[in-house]
């Protein structure tokens, strides 16, 4: 992975080659990256996990994830377009083009804690991994973890990032998707005799007040998913950025499916995990060093680092992108191109160390994953996709909805959740009434807010 990262670093000759690939990526790298990026560590290991624990209402974790990046898939042509035709790179940039500077700003500080945040639980599942296959301690795991990815991420940006998700994506469904539920269920006896197994409360569907909050931020944050939007920014045209989407979307289902077969496999295989190893996030590594032969258990572990690097190195992309560009350059005003590839690859290291911080401090994955999430969906989510299709939206909108939904879920999770529902449901509500009312008293028809060029040309070109 680290070879392939240095290998791109001829290739980068401005800041957009380095944090968008040079809006080069075909269908195919856009489907391997979105598909390896979304089902990183606090998707596999930390779902795993919940299946380990709870049992099949692991899915409805995933479920609502898939329809939003299916819908996501329908918007991503657009960000393409106006990303290519407007010059804008991120969700901040385009805040900015729409609603100024304060709107922008306000969305970079959100987008770089969450993203920050995510690194620390892709590290996080990563030390658990070596912990529990390796025998290394936790603490060391970690920064075995960062010092690879941080690697090829500083060398290459987005070329070294989406060229390691392809190899990284080949590896896992190879190993982690197709090789180990197939010997799972033989070594269980089959999807019968894994039914029977299991405890009746572990196959009912009806979640806790506490997975439907998790269900409803994930539909949220999917409108505004920084990586996602990265994603479709650098698609060389909107029918690659769509396509790669939806055929990345698609595997992403099938990998659902399988991580409830690998979870209750564990479940009925190694009923000791939590007493063994302290977390039900163990239970995905636990099983494949039980499983699997030697030879194939070291194939299956480097399927494992796979995919947990290639979510750690998206987010950790991003961070840097929202922090040095929409954050520092704009008081930044003598940084030319040379300068910011330079701070760049500083921000990378820099950042990579502070994501290693949290992660030795927060140990759970997905638990520290939707509480990031939460904050960041109730407050970005609906006014990022107000600022793509919302003609009448204003400044003053966004920024009421973006202040009182962020609020509104800090209060929210500071009151203890009350009923066991997710902040985000509620930040989200209050976000959404906020962005409309308000703009619908300051918008003036005389004096509209700009709204990102649409050149019908790019649309007969690529039918979208």
């Amino acid at each position: 992975m680290v070879l392939i990262g240095f290998y791109f670093k001829k290739r980068i000759t401005k800041s957009t080659d380095y944090y968008l690939a040079g809006r080069s990526l075909n269908f195919f790298v856009i489907m391997a990256t979105v598909c390896a990026s979304i089902i990183g560590g606090g998707a596999m290991i930390g779902r795993g996990g919940i299946t380990y624990s709870q049992g099949v209402v692991a899915i409805m974790l995933g479920l609502p994830y898939l329809l939003g990046m299916y819908f996501f898939s329908f918007i991503s042509g657009r960000i393409q377009e106006v990303g290519e035709l407007n010059n804008i790179d991120s969700i901040p940039d385009l805040m900015e083009y729409r609603f100024g500077i304060k709107a922008k700003y306000m969305t970079a500080f959100l987008i770089a804690f969450t993203m920050m945040a995510t690194v620390g639980t892709q590290i996080t599942a990563t030390a658990t991994l070596i912990k529990t296959i390796g025998g290394f301690s936790y603490e060391a795991g970690a920064w075995i973890a960062v010092i690879i990815f941080v690697s090829y991420t500083a060398a290459s940006g987005l070329f070294g990032v989406v060229y390691t998700d392809v190899v990284q994506f080949i590896i896992l469904m190879l190993f982690m998707y197709i090789l180990l539920p197939i010997i799972s269920l033989v070594k269980v006896g089959g999807i019968s005799t894994m039914i029977q197994s299991v405890p009746k409360e572990m196959l009912s569907l009806k979640p806790s007040p506490q997975i439907i909050g998790w269900i409803f931020t994930n539909l949220v944050f999917t409108l505004a998913g920084a990586e996602m939007w990265q994603r479709a920014f650098a698609a060389r045209s909107p029918k690659d950025a769509r396509k790669g989407m939806l055929l990345g979307n698609t595997v992403y289902a099938y990998t659902i499916v399988v991580t409830l077969i690998i979870g209750l496999s564990a479940y009925i295989l190694l009923p000791n995990i939590i007493n063994d190893y302290g977390t039900a996030d163990a239970a995905i590594p636990a099983l494949v060093s039980y499983l699997l032969p030697v030879g194939i258990t070291g194939l299956t572990i480097a399927a494992l680092f796979a995919v947990l690097m290639s979510s750690a190195d998206t987010y950790l992309l991003i961070s840097v992108q929202t922090i040095l560009r929409d954050i520092l350059k704009p008081v930044w005003p003598n940084m030319d191109e040379k300068k910011e590839l330079f701070y760049s690859r500083i921000f990378t290291i820099l950042l990579g160390i502070a994501a290693l911080i949290i992660a030795l401090y927060i140990r759970q994955a997905y638990k520290t994953l939707m509480f990031a999430w939460s904050f960041y969906a109730a407050s970005v989510g609906l006014p990022a996709f107000a600022a793509l299709y919302w003609r009448k939206a204003t400044s003053s909108g966004i920024i009421s909805g973006i202040i009182i939904g962020f609020a509104t879920s800090i209060i929210w999770k500071l009151t203890g959740s009350p009923w066991g529902v997710g902040a985000a449901l509620p930040g989200s509500i209050l976000c959404g009434l906020a962005l409309v009312l308000v703009s619908y008293v300051t918008y003036k028809e005389d004096e509209p807010t700009p709204f990102p060029k649409l050149s019908s040309s790019v649309k007969m070109k690529h039918k979208y």
